[in-house]
């Protein structure tokens, strides 16, 4: 029997409940209880055998399932940025550090801001995670938002090579290309 050590439950849950083993359409019983031994103020939770024997499992069916997010930009968290930016980076010659800024010319979040809200930060999504920085500065022309300059720093090795795979990623959806001065 499969037994999960220490699972903190998000809210309380009554004894009666817990001590009592449940069956919905085929899916194995469980049963929740304290744990004399644990370090945190929450539940054990213990997993009974599922009765399908290995060999009846459907290979196909209890594979992982991999989410594909097209990668893009957001100033606005749930909006979208449409404008292409001019990306410059710079690395340190020991390559433990670098800084890539970002220029957009006419950024669409400007339409959008009085509706949806204030800018709040720069956000890099794809399918590892989210990228971001809170250095972000609006250029104004006459009084009007003509441009925005975002900066984000990388400070390890890891984060650069996080960076690189976002924007490998992101140059691939939008046809950007790398070129080296």
């Amino acid at each position: 029997m499969a037994t999960l050590q220490s699972l903190a439950l998000a809210s309380p849950v009554s004894h009666s409940f817990l001590n009592q083993p449940r069956s919905l359409s085929g899916i194995p019983s469980w049963v929740a209880h304290r744990s004399a031994n644990s370090q945190f103020n929450g539940q054990s939770l213990q997993v009974a055998q599922s009765r399908i024997s290995p060999t009846r499992w459907n290979s196909k069916r209890c594979s992982p399932i991999v989410m594909m997010v097209k990668p893009k930009i957001q100033f606005i968290q749930g909006t979208d940025e449409q404008t292409i930016p001019d990306v410059r980076l710079t690395k340190s010659r020991d390559g433990t550090n670098g800084m890539a800024i970002f220029r957009f010319d006419q950024p669409s979040v400007f339409d959008s801001s009085s509706e949806v809200g204030d800018i709040t930060g720069f956000y890099m999504i794809d399918e590892e995670g989210v990228l971001q920085s809170v250095d972000v500065n609006a250029k104004f022309v006459n009084g009007k938002p003509a441009g925005i300059e975002a900066k984000y720093i990388m400070r390890t090795p890891r984060e650069w090579d996080r960076f690189m795979r976002f924007m490998e990623r992101y140059s691939n959806e939008n046809g950007l290309q790398f070129i080296k001065k």
